[in-house]
């Protein structure tokens, strides 16, 4: 997922100063900066600095002199009680982390000690400052305004075996969208989440698959997923790019939900999918991914560094979750994800 924050992110010593002052703030009354750095034992010049922190980081403030500071709007944070809580008894089945900031959840998960067998991990940052989305690209997202998470699982079978992964990881977010009320949500080959719109497909997140292990197993997957819950006009503004996707919101999409109701939703329908693709292969998903993508009986064109490789009709993906194409030569299929899908005509 390809957004941006207003400005480049913080060191790390004022970000901790700024993450702690945010927890003083509310959007319902004005506290001052004085209250707020007797609270953490700083200075005032110190909260001033960590105000002006938290909104490059793209959080929205209200400031009145002789009043202070307050939230435009509530801050939905991220915490683990809460996730565990939503979850239910299917708690058992992750070891849940949050962070308030970390370079990149999919590098830094690997830095966690080993969960028990069978649990998966989940690390979710309420910053990003070095994330990477497919072919290196960045992707970093305002404070609060997006999901952005990691799971780490193991698999028994080798890397053969995991073919279609990132599909079956897709499928698994659109259908918890879909349970909590969105309207709309589609996917695209091989790992975004679109929102359909009057003219056109909107990126609404995506997800970046990086796996490791032996030829014959086990593997280790990181599963990492980034979705936009409220872009403020800011991140719109500067995602306006000549030729680059339009980007939409989970606002958008009729949802309104807490970020860790959200994420719960998506950890349930992950371990149900995963548990089928492990137990049966992607085959077993096929029907119910096609159904959702987007351009499945579209004319698209198959992208390379800015060259079209291959052109045709979309007839959906088999059962490895690779793409089938019907050209004019016949049924082609497209297995590399470094190639990028594009409406016939949308070639840039």
């Amino acid at each position: 997922m390809e957004l941006a924050s207003p400005s480049s992110p913080p060191s790390p010593a004022p970000q901790a100063h700024a993450f702690a002052a945010l927890k003083h703030l509310t959007h319902e009354q004005f506290v001052s900066g004085e209250a707020i750095a007797r609270a953490l034992g700083v200075s005032r010049a110190t909260i001033w600095q960590a105000m002006r922190q938290l909104e490059a980081l793209g959080l929205e403030l209200h400031k009145v002199r002789r009043q202070g500071y307050r939230l435009a709007r509530p801050f939905d944070a991220l915490d683990a009680e809460s996730v565990r809580r939503a979850l239910g008894p299917a708690a058992a089945l992750f070891q849940i982390i949050t962070a308030n900031a970390c370079g990149s959840t999919n590098s830094e998960i690997l830095n966690l000690p080993p969960a028990p067998a069978k649990v998966a991990q989940v690390l979710a940052a309420e910053l990003q400052t070095q994330g990477r989305g497919r072919r290196g690209r960045a992707w970093v997202s305002g404070l609060g305004n997006s999901l952005t998470f990691s799971v780490l699982r193991h698999f028994d079978g080798g890397l053969a075996a995991l073919s279609g992964l990132s599909l079956a990881v897709g499928l698994a977010v659109a259908q918890a969208l879909e349970e909590l009320g969105a309207q709309g949500v589609k996917l695209k080959w091989p790992n975004d989440v679109l929102l359909a719109q009057e003219s056109a497909y909107a990126k609404l997140g995506g997800i970046l698959v990086e796996l490791s292990g032996d030829a014959l197993g086990p593997t280790r997957a990181v599963i990492g997923i980034g979705l936009n819950m409220r872009l403020p006009d800011a991140a719109r503004e500067h995602l306006k790019q000549p030729g680059a996707q339009p980007v939409a919101d989970l606002a958008q999409a009729g949802l309104q939900v807490a970020r860790n109701r959200l994420l719960a939703g998506i950890l349930r329908h992950l371990h149900a999918a995963l548990e089928t693709f492990e137990r049966e292969g992607f085959a077993a998903l096929r029907g119910a991914w096609n159904r959702r993508h987007a351009y499945q009986g579209a004319e698209v064109v198959m992208i390379n560094d800015g060259r079209v490789e291959k052109a045709g009709v979309v007839e959906g993906v088999d059962g490895s979750g690779a793409l089938r194409l019907a050209t004019a030569k016949g049924i082609d299929t497209v297995v590399s994800g470094e190639l990028s899908l594009r409406p016939a005509g949308q070639a840039h």
